[in-house]
């Protein structure tokens, strides 16, 4: 039986009713996707139909989850908001504060011993508030809500930004920073500007060597990591059909690589089968009394340019497999056209690492699609010349696996089992060697492959590829190795060859768990205390931030200009940080330590303008605020690119910085930003990045009058005493400006819950 099955049930019930409402609100027939989000508004009362890209809506999420990570700071958040009980069925998962080095159970109770306040901290206050508790060790979040949570035609939130993997069963799945969470903990609407829908039309079949995850490298490759930016991506066709639910849920998952807001498709067969497997067959009834408004409207697949902004159409039968990267998981590359497009980058050839697992890939046909390219190399007698992780992604996955025998066969080829958690994917690996910084090669399965991000050595070339992919490429040690046409010499000294991987969709003998690691909060949680240690390096009860005086902003200084790429872990890295992330003060001292600086190429080296001497940007930060001098970031396109984690808003925010001016943002870190009380502007011109000076100060002459659709004008004055003035726009509706006045969404939550 399904959690929250009487929820669901009610979501169903009021769904034929809402979508016969949108569908003559709007006239028009209607999308999967907008079926969702027309059934979830906070407000159901309209006079006219939401504009896509333009118009911000109140909707009321189904669930909400929340990983070990972002949990921290999101509950920390919600203990003041003055509510005693979460609003909406919640859960929190610890998958992130498991370092993979020496195997499973090594590393597992390494984790429950360095992290033991952290998980202490995490099991008593979801004890307090009513959200479910999964234990270290139970499963990476995403894999988890897939097997017990997700379900067609709902929508949850999800304090990381692969919550979306859920759109593999059906869901409208949306990762956002705590912030947002804890609006819907707290029993407030979530706000999501109405988004663009960009639709996938997938004809034919996945065959031979192509897997689902190929698809979402080729649609990376066509839309880049911005071109799905305020736009749910929904896919559709026979195609679709054909394809597994889990294989959905990679789709879904990497879609997060595209800036886009969510991805999902509509229910269909493949989504019945796996809830009957899963154990939630209650929840299959329930869909399939309710199918018809579970999927789009038979007019809008059949003349999709009608109904979506943007249609990208591909053929699965002439698909073939892909490896992205380096450095970026847009840069695709045919498996076919990696021999000269490795040589002429000059790429490391030699591969010495493969990996699979992840909240993408670590699904039992995953596992069992990669393990019986395994199998081939045992049966003959070839050894993998890279070294070999696997990172199961649920102990059920992991249990059923290692019944069925998939588990050794990865073992004998030597693999090394890590824990079921996201491990490597998120910087959590002791790599062996990673210090030493040298050029290398890894191929894996992960959905991101930012510098530095598995290993914290800027010079690993990371690429991504199906599980199959990556257990071929590691056997044959070759960035350049193609399965389809080259051969491999065994221990013999003979020539084979690799057949196409067969995959099991789902275990013959069903799934089977002994401990799925799942606790559930206590009915009467009065007794329940929370305690953060005073002296605690991990946890640190939050102090509000001051609201905004109205005035305007005068003579605040240039931080750092940030060049090129600046996602959320060039701002807030991970790794070795994430045991700070309860901990705001401790963890600010990353705060743009990755950041790339315009003036001199180096990163964590900016000017600090007090003295002209050079140092760390929280050190230098650090400094200005002791002297009561508020700070600008500006920076690139699509700033604040990748994780939800609002650390990389909320650290600034703590030293000083208020505000961040960039050509574009990346569409979370942008809420993230507004929701801790900062002023996210872009600018109008986007030529102006380069009148920025490194001595720079910054005069905002009429944000006093800080209105919705009127742009900023600021005074930059440069050292030599000459100015320029340019124009920012912003975003910010009036609900936003009122965050911003109060100096905090969380600030505005306590007023209204004490009023």
């Amino acid at each position: 039986m399904a959690f929250d099955i009487e929820m669901i049930k009610q979501v169903y019930n009021r769904l034929p009713e809402r979508v016969d409402f949108a569908r003559k609100l709007t006239g028009k027939p209607l999308t999967a996707t907008e079926k969702i989000l027309y059934s979830h508004l906070w407000e159901s009362s309209l006079e006219k139909p939401f504009q896509r890209g333009t118009d911000y809506v109140d909707f009321a999420p189904d669930r909400i989850a929340c990983q070990d990570a972002t949990a921290q700071m999101a509950l920390l958040q919600f203990m003041q908001s003055g509510k005693t009980k979460v609003a909406v069925p919640t859960t929190v998962h610890c998958d992130h504060l498991i370092q993979a080095k020496e195997g499973a159970d090594k590393d597992l109770k390494s984790a429950n011993n360095t992290s033991a306040e952290v998980f202490d901290f995490l099991e008593s206050v979801s004890n307090k508030y009513g959200i479910g508790f999964w234990k270290p060790g139970a499963g990476i979040i995403h894999q988890v809500v897939l097997e017990n949570y997700a379900f067609p035609g709902g929508m949850m939130i999800g304090t990381d930004s692969h919550t979306v993997n859920a759109g593999g069963l059906g869901m409208v799945a949306i990762g956002v920073g705590g912030a947002d969470a804890v609006d819907v903990m707290a029993d407030m609407a979530w706000e999501l500007k109405f988004p663009k829908l960009i639709g996938v039309k997938l004809t034919g079949k996945l065959n031979g060597w192509t897997a689902p995850k190929d698809v979402i490298l080729k649609v990376a490759g066509i839309l880049t990591v911005k071109g799905g930016t305020g736009a749910i991506i929904e896919y559709f066709g026979e195609g679709a059909k054909s394809m597994s639910c889990t294989g959905k849920g990679t789709i879904c998952n990497m879609g997060a690589e595209v800036g886009a807001t969510t991805s999902t498709f509509g229910y269909d067969s493949s989504m019945e089968r796996y809830l009957r497997a899963t154990g939630r067959d209650d929840v299959a009834n329930a869909a399939n009394e309710v199918k018809e408004h579970l999927t789009a409207d038979a007019e809008v697949y059949a003349d999709p340019e009608l109904y979506f902004d943007e249609v990208i159409e591909i053929d699965l039968d002439t698909l073939t497999p892909h490896v992205n990267g380096p450095f970026t998981p847009d840069l695709a590359t045919p498996v076919a056209e990696m021999k000269e497009v490795a040589k002429s980058n000059g790429w490391p050839l030699q591969v010495e690492w493969g990996l699979i697992g992840s909240c993408t890939n670590s699904s039992y046909e995953d596992l069992s699609r990669a393990a019986s390219i395994a199998k081939q190399a045992v049966d003959k007698n070839l050894k993998t010349k890279a070294e070999f992780g696997i990172n199961p992604g649920s102990e059920q996955v992991r249990y059923t696996a290692d019944r069925d025998g998939l588990l050794s066969i990865f073992e004998d080829l030597n693999a090394k089992i890590f824990t079921n958690s996201c491990g490597p994917c998120i910087g959590q690996w002791a790599r062996e060697g990673a210090d030493k910084q040298e050029a290398n090669s890894i191929i894996h399965s992960f959905n991101r492959n930012f510098s530095k991000r598995a290993d914290g050595n800027p010079n690993t070339h990371a690429f991504v590829a199906s599980p199959e992919m990556v257990a071929a490429v590691a056997i044959s040690g070759r960035l350049d190795f193609n399965p389809i046409t080259d051969s491999l010499i065994n221990e013999l000294g003979e020539e084979v060859r690799l057949d196409p991987p067969q995959g099991i969709e789902l275990p013959a003998q069903g799934f089977a768990v002994e401990d799925n690691g799942y606790l559930a909060p206590l009915e009467d949680s009065s007794g329940v205390d929370v305690i953060v240690k005073s002296d605690s390096e991990r946890l640190q009860i939050l102090s509000p931030f001051k609201p905004w005086d109205g005035q305007n902003l005068l003579g605040s200084k240039l931080l750092i200009k940030a060049h090129g790429k600046c996602t959320t872990d060039h701002i807030s890295m991970a790794g070795p940080w994430l045991r700070f992330r309860g901990h705001l003060d401790n963890i600010s001292n990353n705060c743009l330590i990755g950041a790339v600086n315009a003036f001199n190429q180096k990163t964590n080296f900016v000017k600090n303008q007090l003295n002209g001497e050079y140092g760390g940007v929280p050190d230098v930060q650090r400094q200005y605020k002791a002297a009561g001098i508020e700070t600008v970031v500006v920076g690139d396109h699509n700033y604040g690119e990748g994780s939800s984690r609002e650390h990389a808003a909320m650290e600034p925010r703590h030293l000083g910085v208020k505000v961040v001016l960039v050509k574009s943002f990346a569409r979370i870190h942008e809420t993230n930003l507004k929701k801790q009380g900062m002023l996210g502007i872009t600018f109008d011109n986007e030529s102006d990045y380069d009148l920025i000076q490194e001595d720079d100060t910054f005069n905002f002459i009429d944000l006093a009058d800080f209105a919705e659709g009127k742009s900023l004008t600021i005074e930059v004055i440069h050292s030599d005493g000459s100015s320029d003035s340019i124009r920012a726009n912003h975003t910010y509706n009036e609900q936003q400006i009122e965050w911003f006045r109060e100096g905090s969404a969380l600030n505005l939550i306590k007023k209204q819950n004490a009023s």
